[in-house]
């Protein structure tokens, strides 16, 4: 990250609404800059000058072009450094109809300010250095969480416990190199350092990316979603089953064979994880060219998902179609729910299935609810999200996790340096690579082209 970026992208004021869009009792107009205070003061009245810091004050927000007033509304400063954007901010709080925060926004631009990009606020809050890169990342992550364990999970990130987890990596690597670095520059009077404390401190490290490697399975779910797919032949449950998991109707039950032409989605929290559930339309050859359309589209989904119900009737058990279906998933993570079990014969209410090795199996009612609960508990056991929900550090980034395993091949070569009993000035090239992958989290390394990429993916007003 350059200079000439910082400079770059700070230089202005801006303005952005900061609330969502819509009728509500509050919309806020946020502005940040070195001129937010007097493109306040040509629309809010009384001037906000000369007031302190983190106070907040009533008055009348006005056009500043026609002096026409707007709306009533509370001013609230914040003085640099100390606020969100390291920058002076001001957040013009007035009624929240669409009209009302519209003209709030246009007449904060009208003054002065320009439209802020998404993610800008937190971009400045990053260069200023209020946030690292993984605690800017979190804001984003903690806006779009859609349960309480992802929130967690983003909280966490944003008050630096991933971040921490990092530096000390760095810091260890960094304190091998010094001291390779300062025998090699100075062997004259500096002492190469042992064999066994560079190999300790390598090892610690490796460790320690590699325990965070091993969450990152569980805390992707958190941040990104599990996609499961309900899959099946026709009239065996599917739909009922989805409604079952949503504990409202969400898709039309018939017994009409093909009444599912289309994928249903719909969002749920199971255990915490955010759970997208699709229904299916039923696999079956048939010449309705509709109804072959959403086969097509229920192959696909498949092939696209996280993990597969496959959904067979309790009484009959798997039939060819099911067989296989199975072998073609043959990897992937399956649970097969024996359906219609509230139907099955008294004296044989849960017909045992063909053993299937790797798959679990799940008897159900989606009519009844029976057995729902313990379906809800094997999905989050397959999901193996539970070490994420815990108070422990997780990686749920994908672009952490590729920095994690590229600073982890680095120092892994680095110790086959050392094991190969190779001159100890041959592994600098790789700590330094750690270092680098290392400080792709935390902003240190990263470019310009990735921070524009990054922030590209918030939402305008933060």
């Amino acid at each position: 990250m350059t200079d000439d970026y910082e400079l770059r992208t700070t230089m202005d004021t801006i303005a952005a609404i900061a609330t969502p869009i819509g009728s509500g009792g509050i919309g806020v107009v946020r502005i940040s800059g070195p001129s937010a205070v007097e493109v306040a003061g040509r629309v809010f009245k009384p001037n906000p000058l000369g007031l302190d810091s983190h106070t907040a004050h009533h008055g009348t927000l006005a056009n500043p072009n026609s002096s026409e007033q707007l709306d009533d509304a509370v001013l609230t400063i914040f003085r640099a450094p100390k606020s969100y954007t390291g920058e002076d901010v001001i957040e013009i709080s007035c009624h929240g109809g669409i009209a009302t925060i519209k003209a709030a926004l246009r007449a904060v631009l009208d003054a002065g300010a320009r439209l802020a990009a998404p993610g800008e606020f937190t971009q400045r809050a990053f260069l200023n250095g209020k946030l690292d890169l993984a605690q800017a990342e979190a804001v984003n992550d903690l806006i779009r969480a859609r349960t309480d364990q992802a929130r967690k999970v983003a909280l966490r990130q944003l008050d630096g416990a991933l971040s921490s987890r990092v530096s000390a990596i760095n810091s260890r690597v960094l304190a091998v190199i010094a001291a390779v670095e300062a025998a090699i520059d100075f062997p004259d009077d500096v002492a190469e350092p042992e064999g066994t404390w560079i190999r300790s401190e390598i090892s610690e490290a490796k460790d320690t990316l590699e325990r965070l490697l091993a969450s990152f399975g569980g805390g992707r779910i958190y941040r990104e979603g599990l996609r499961v797919v309900i899959a099946g032949r026709v009239n065996v449950g599917k739909s009922s089953l989805l409604n079952a998991l949503l504990r409202h109707a969400r898709a039309i039950v018939t017994p009409i064979p093909g009444t599912t032409r289309d994928l249903i989605e719909e969002s749920v929290d199971i255990h915490g994880i955010p759970i997208v559930a699709i229904d299916t339309a039923g696999l079956r050859a048939t010449d309705d060219p509709i109804e072959q359309a959403g086969v097509e589209l229920s192959r696909r989904s498949i092939e696209l998902s996280d993990l597969i119900l496959l959904v067979v009737d309790a009484r009959e058990g798997l039939h060819e179609e099911d067989s296989a279906l199975l072998a073609r998933l043959e990897g992937r993570p399956v649970i097969v729910v024996a359906n219609k079990i509230d139907l099955a014969s008294p004296s044989d209410p849960t017909p045992a299935l063909p053993t299937l090795g790797r798959e679990a199996t799940v008897h159900t009612s989606a009519t009844t609810g029976q057995g729902i609960e313990q379906l809800e508990d094997k999905i989050a056991e397959i999901a193996g999200a539970s070490d994420a929900g815990s108070e422990s550090v997780v990686v749920s980034n994908a672009r952490h996790e590729e920095a994690l395993r590229s600073a982890s091949e680095s120092l892994g070569h680095a110790l086959a340096t050392l094991n190969g009993g190779q001159p100890i000035d041959l592994l600098s090239g790789d700590l330094l690579a750690a270092r680098n992958s290392l400080g792709l989290i935390t902003g240190e390394t990263a470019t310009e082209d990735l921070l524009d990429r990054i922030f590209s993916e918030f939402c305008i007003g933060k």
